[in-house]
């Protein structure tokens, strides 16, 4: 109503549409958001139409924050609910859309018209399940199922028994449809085909680890249902003291990255964080180092950002083996030896080996602390990251990770123990 006040008032050719999960009636009681788009005529501009959703949005939310997806739009509060206010274009079907949001309103009228009254609680139980078990959300930061997804698979599979049944023998590369239509080829773990548009893989966003997590969670289910699956217990931190020891059986060395979280929102921050976690092992790998294993962790309270490496113990040896061309090669032999016979870093001559020409070369580093201290600033890790990294960060040995404030990530890395067990 208020909406439509202020759009009449500003003679705004604006349709208002309530969206989601709460248009569709499958939202969860205690996750309740209300997503509005505005839908205009597509003669309008997108300056103009952004324009318009922001300057109606922060008349009548409260504490509005502009938000950035493929349009700008508002996020706030009303009466206590937190709300998104989105512009897009008013469109019949998906191929006469001029951005991705415009499809959404497309979904929920999909979803009311197909989704049968007993279903809802359905989806709403399968909601909760994943949930437990950390993998709801399409977002970047959870890389998860989104709520359109979960709805659909309901839809396909009946009931939440019915889709744990199936997804139980589910495999990579799995293809499932509403309606079998001709589509590209995706090379995602999940496919599920928009019934709106054959073009969009609903599933694109989940994440290979969260799909395999999500097949076991069902497997695990099937065989002893229990509420902890919906509803998990909280991690119980282990003291310091036994996170200490623990590290130590662990036979290999851990080595820390800390640095200061940028200010930016979600959406942008997760993938430089996990860019920053491929770069840094691809540069210690290039480089002579094995990493068993990079994680990461988010403080938002303190705003930081941890990154962690599992490594061998011990340094590398002084020098390593350059490969050179095969011998039989004259040319590349030549020119091989002209550019590495007299090289600073190069101990001793060339020499063959097994029909190849080799040469020892002297490592700059042999510790990984080192190494990071000194390469980090070098990387690519993502814009705001590399602006901060450039600011200051620090590395730190195992006994400067043991922090009571890390003790929950630590807990449940050395635990292993799945959500639906603790």
């Amino acid at each position: 109503k208020r909406l439509k006040e202020e759009i009449k008032k500003n003679n705004v050719s604006a349709k208002v549409e309530v969206v989601g999960s709460i248009a569709k009636d499958t939202y969860l009681r205690n996750s309740l958001d209300i997503d509005v788009f505005l839908s205009y005529p597509t003669r309008f501009p997108r300056e103009i139409i952004t324009r318009n959703t922001l300057s109606i949005g922060k008349k009548i939310i409260r504490h509005p924050v502009i938000s950035y997806a493929e349009h700008p739009y508002v996020k706030g509060e009303f009466k206590g609910f937190e709300v998104e206010l989105v512009p897009c274009y008013q469109i019949e079907e998906a191929s006469q859309k001029l951005s991705a949001v415009d499809r959404t309103p497309l979904h929920t009228e999909f979803i009311k018209k197909n989704i049968k009254e007993q279903q809802k609680d359905q989806v709403r139980l399968l909601k909760q399940f994943l949930r437990g078990i950390g993998c709801y959300g399409a977002e970047n930061k959870i890389e998860g199922f989104s709520g359109y997804l979960c709805e659909l698979l309901i839809l396909k599979n009946k009931d939440f028994r019915g889709l744990t049944r199936s997804a139980s023998v589910w495999k990579i590369g799995e293809k499932l449809f509403l309606k079998k239509v001709e589509t590209p080829d995706f090379n995602d773990p999940l496919v599920f085909i928009d019934p709106v548009d054959s073009n969009r893989n609903v599933a694109s966003a989940l994440s290979r680890e969260n799909y395999l997590f999500f097949i076991k969670a069902c497997r695990e289910y099937l065989k002893k249902p229990r509420l902890t699956f919906f509803f998990p217990n909280r991690v119980k931190p282990w003291s310091v003291e036994r996170i200490r020891e623990e590290l130590k059986k662990q036979g290999v060395k851990f080595v820390g990255v800390k640095l200061v979280k940028p200010d930016v929102i979600d959406e942008n921050l997760y993938p430089q964080i996990r860019k920053t976690c491929r770069s840094i092992k691809e540069a210690c790998v290039r480089h002579g180092f094995k990493v068993y294993d990079v994680r990461f962790h988010v403080n938002d309270e303190d705003k930081e950002i941890y990154i962690f490496l599992k490594t061998p113990q011990g340094v590398l040896s002084e020098t390593y083996e350059h490969v050179g061309p095969p011998v039989r090669m004259q040319k590349n032999k030549e020119d091989f030896i002209r550019k590495w016979g007299k090289h600073t870093q190069v101990v001793g001559e060339p020499y063959e080996k097994n029909g190849r020409l080799y040469v020892k070369v002297k490592r700059e580093h042999r510790v990984i602390e080192d190494f990071l201290r000194e390469t980090l600033p070098c990387l690519s890790l993502g814009k705001n990251i590399d602006e901060n990294v450039k600011k200051g960060f620090n590395i730190l040995r195992t006994e400067e990770m043991l922090d009571e404030k890390l003790a929950v990530y630590w807990t449940k890395y050395l635990d292993k123990k799945n959500p639906w067990e603790r």
